[in-house]
């Protein structure tokens, strides 16, 4: 069974020295900051100055590369009405996934709604009137991917937070790319001269959240776009969403000119399971989470026969599935399983992993959750998988990778949100306040900021 996914027993020596080095090497492989990554900035940084320079011409050239080799720059905007036509058209031939869809947003619409913070109340300090304003940050863009998936739940998970945050539909700009000559579903099912395109279930998503602004073009060519602007696409603000390493090198180059959400590349889970978890449950989620393609598992038990039983149900579901061969070089090359030595090692273990789902199927998974720090988001219980808040719960899928849940956090609301403080002197600045920040100023050399502030004498 090894073979399905690589077991460390981190009891002895040996294993703990063998899952070191295992995990740098899949550290390495989730983030760009090595195993290749110096080929991901390099690649990016010369899209992004091409793109600076030749606009459209330049994302139209590289989508003539990597999705049709007759894309032309008229292709860019997807026009509303076909938008319109599309959710139309999916809605009378797909009844039961456009009813499903229709909860999915009502869900995240609502989670995300309950988050917004309200201003905070004023205070009054040395005759100060403080307080806290939030606003949305807009325009904002959204990356969606489309390569070789259609995932158009990640148009939901982005666009719904932003909306609930007051971003105005109008002012989302969405950017997703046909699938990839290379791509597994590179022109299926494009009869006659027709061109690759992206899902009409993507278009007919962004109808119905009244997105108006949708672009089929992809890599850090519409990253740069996003940022800079090109003769057809007007910059944004805030730039946020999942993707290839390339396109998240692409962000973090940009971030700085734009803001950016986090490091959101390829999708992991960490399933800690000790023997009350259903193995059969567990397998299934470990298997979901592989078939990204890649898609990054790790498996934390203190009991052995924990590890054995979900590695017999992986054997037993891996042949039921389409993505067989994806699946088995996620797990071989990809993942692990763990077994530590006790239950607050594996606590430990999770706040080291730091990963972008933490599947808790213990026997108490709030008291196990009370002892760990970092993870994007957490699904507590063997009866909780991790697909629920892939598609149905409330809370985004779009999550930080590659142990960057140590510092920052999944999109939500708060994303699509800034702070400003607000301060006032109603009835005028106290004498001992100019008094006292004089001082402080000429303190500093900055007698200027002390000539400011006793303009403002009462007396």
């Amino acid at each position: 069974m090894a073979d399905l996914l690589p077991t460390y027993d981190l009891a002895t020596d040996v294993g703990r020295d063998a899952f070191d080095a295992r995990l740098d090497q899949l550290r390495r492989s989730a983030t760009v900051t090595s195993g290749g990554a110096g080929d991901f900035h390099r690649i990016a940084a010369e899209l992004i100055e091409d793109t600076r320079k030749r606009g459209d011409a330049a994302i139209v050239e590289h989508m003539r590369r990597f999705t049709d080799p007759t894309f032309t720059a008229d292709r860019m905007r997807i026009p509303p009405e076909v938008m319109a036509e599309a959710d139309a058209a999916q809605r009378a031939e797909q009844p039961d996934l456009s009813a499903a869809i229709d909860r999915a947003i009502a869900h995240v619409t609502e989670y995300q709604r309950h988050l917004v913070p309200a201003d905070a109340e004023p205070m009054t300090i040395a005759g100060a009137e403080l307080g806290m304003r939030w606003t949305p940050i807009s325009p904002a863009g959204l990356l969606v991917p489309g390569g070789s998936a259609t995932l158009f739940s990640t148009l939901i998970m982005l666009a719904v937070p932003a909306i609930a945050a007051g971003v105005k539909p109008d002012d989302i700009t969405v950017v997703s790319p046909p699938p990839t000559i290379k791509g597994d579903a590179a022109g299926a099912g494009t009869p006659g001269d027709a061109k690759p395109d992206i899902s009409p279930i993507t278009l007919a998503v962004a109808h119905r959240l009244g997105l108006s602004k949708v672009y089929r073009i992809g890599g850090p060519p519409a990253v740069a776009a996003l940022a800079l602007g090109t003769e057809t696409i007007d910059p944004v603000s805030l730039i946020a969403g999942p993707g290839h390493p390339v396109v998240q090198a692409a962000k973090l180059q940009m971030a700085g000119t734009v803001g950016i959400d986090g490091y959101y590349g390829a999708s992991e889970i960490v399933t800690v399971a000790d023997s009350t978890a259903d193995p059969s449950r567990i397998a299934a989620d470990l298997l979901a989470q592989a078939e990204h393609d890649p898609g990054k598992c790790f498996l934390v038990a203190w009991e052995p026969g924990v590890i054995d039983a979900i590695e017999a149900a992986l054997a037993e579901q891996l042949p039921q599935l389409n993505r067989i061969d994806a699946i088995k070089a996620g797990l071989a090359n990809e993942s692990c399983a763990v077994i530590c030595d006790s239950r607050n090692a594996a606590a430990e273990l999770v706040d080291r992993l730091a990963a972008e789902h933490v599947n808790l199927a213990v026997a108490d998974p709030k008291a196990f959750l009370a002892n760990v720090q970092h993870g994007g988001e957490f699904f507590l219980g063997d009866a909780t998988p991790v697909a629920a808040g892939d598609y149905y719960a409330g809370p985004s899928h779009c999550l930080p990778t590659g142990t960057t849940a140590r510092f920052t956090s999944g999109v939500s609301v708060y994303t699509f949100l800034k702070r400003s403080g607000v301060v006032g002197y109603p009835a005028g600045m106290p004498a001992q306040a100019i008094a006292d920040i004089a001082a402080m100023a000429n303190a500093e050399g900055l007698d200027a900021h002390a000539a400011s502030v006793q303009q403002r004498h009462r007396g």
